[in-house]
């Protein structure tokens, strides 16, 4: 409703005048401010001087006015919904996948020697891969064994096995002990369980059961009482009979540990007074007893590749089936031995221990492959890269038999580090089957 005047009375038409105006000031007609001016001239240059911030600019005679005024209302921008995240989907939870992948790593026990060397011969990263496939296909590679070994009757063994600090025929700091009391073994294993074992292996260093019927009453209960802790129960004991296997199953006994240490052509440079089909006799008694097998081998003992590939063939090709766990163990040289004084004993690196895991993982695809003695002298680093590999148990505790171990705290720091489980107790072995150990942690 603002109407302008065709022409100021007090502008000549045509001439221009500077002034000066601010952004509060009102919009007011050319003649009141022509008359303020000729009124109190020196208030309006005063006034001018202190508005610093006014703009001067030229108009023509014309008073200023915008024609149009347009009101705009805007409105606050409603956020738009952040877009939910898609699951994340591993390629080993689709069952299509896993079932293709187990058909290319079947279990089989016709393996010949040329094919276990084709497997362990594959370029590194290769036979990494395809192991981690392997794993995955038969196991949730998250989850991991963890087992406790006690020594419940140290040294004084009569064998010559070369790497063994607890020989009578060897000279080391290993000092003969009686058996340990059932109820000391039992407050043991109690220990083991709250600290997430779910195995727990009891080692007697001799070279048979033999007659000792007294020791063996005490080691059956021990087996007894173990057991109805809620573990699994596993034992070394030597060379067993029959009879003696399948009391030991009787009384609860779950697994049996008995190494075959190397290859058949290697073995006699270690050990002199037990042939392997001794060991293989063993073997086959615990299998017709009902009991599981454990049995590995030792890198380090001064054998060759084709040693290490001798083993896992032999592994392979166990009558009944392949061992329901394998450990892996790296020598640890304990001087007073003949292989830790002779200059035999070779260190294992990282890289050779991760070849026989993954070899090991391909060729046996349901057996768990436990990283055991020698653990220590890896990093954390190291060990991750073992577990990729294929690795799924290990046994914990500040020693194994006579050789140090990681202690539980630092095995607990380095799950939480790489997002591992331990397995609940499944005395079972439930957690054995095909697809996994999701019944096992349920």
């Amino acid at each position: 409703g603002f109407q302008k005047p065709a022409t100021s009375p007090f502008t000549a038409p045509g001439r221009k005048r500077r002034h000066e105006r601010t952004a509060p000031m009102a919009l007011v007609t050319r003649a009141a401010r022509g008359l303020l001016r000729r009124r109190a001239p020196l208030a309006c240059l005063q006034q001018d001087r202190l508005k610093s911030q006014a703009v001067a600019y030229e108009e023509e005679d014309e008073d200023y006015a915008p024609e149009t005024i347009t009101i705009t209302r805007t409105r606050p921008e409603v956020p738009k919904p952040e877009r939910q995240p898609k699951p994340y989907r591993s390629v080993a939870d689709d069952e299509a996948v896993r079932a293709a992948t187990q058909a290319c790593f079947p279990t089989r026990n016709d393996w010949t020697r040329a094919e276990v060397q084709a497997v362990y011969d594959q370029p590194l990263l290769e036979l990494i891969r395809d192991a981690g496939a392997c794993h995955r296909a038969h196991w949730d590679s998250r989850d991991v064994q963890q087992c406790t070994l006690l020594s419940i009757k140290t040294g004084g063994c009569t064998e010559d096995c070369g790497y063994c600090s607890q020989s009578v025929r060897h000279k080391t700091h290993v000092k003969p002990t009686k058996q340990l009391p059932v109820e000391e073994v039992v407050e043991s294993a109690r220990r083991a369980k709250a600290a997430g074992s779910t195995r727990f292996c009891m080692g007697a260093a001799w070279r048979e059961l033999g007659n000792k019927k007294k020791a063996f009453r005490e080691i059956l209960e021990m087996v007894s009482r173990v057991n109805a802790e809620g573990l699994e129960v596993c034992a070394t004991l030597g060379m067993l009979n029959p009879e003696q296997a399948r009391q030991l199953k009787a009384a609860g006994l779950h697994a049996y540990n008995h190494n075959l240490d190397t290859s058949r052509e290697f073995y006699p440079s270690v050990i002199k007074t037990r042939t392997y089909d001794d060991r293989l006799n063993t073997i086959q008694n615990v299998k017709e007893a009902g009991i599981s097998v454990c049995s590995g081998g030792i890198l380090g003992l001064g054998e060759e590749e084709k040693d290490r590939i001798g083993l896992l063939h032999e592994l392979a090709s166990l009558k009944g089936g392949h061992p329901e766990s394998v450990p892996i163990n790296a020598l640890v040289a304990v001087e007073g031995t003949p292989i830790g004084d002779s200059g035999k004993a070779k260190r294992v690196d990282v890289f050779e221990m991760v070849r026989m895991i993954a070899a090991a993982r391909i060729i046996l695809p349901k057996t768990m492959v436990r990283l055991s003695a020698g653990r220590l002298e890896f990093t954390q680093g190291e060990q991750a890269l073992m577990f990729l590999a294929g690795a799924n148990s290990i046994f914990n505790g500040d020693k194994l038999l006579t050789t140090p171990n990681p202690e539980f705290d630092s095995d607990t720091q380095l799950f939480e580090l790489l997002g591992l489980e331990g397995l609940k107790p499944n005395p079972r072995l439930e957690h054995k089957a095909e697809g996994g150990h999701a019944a096992a942690r349920a």
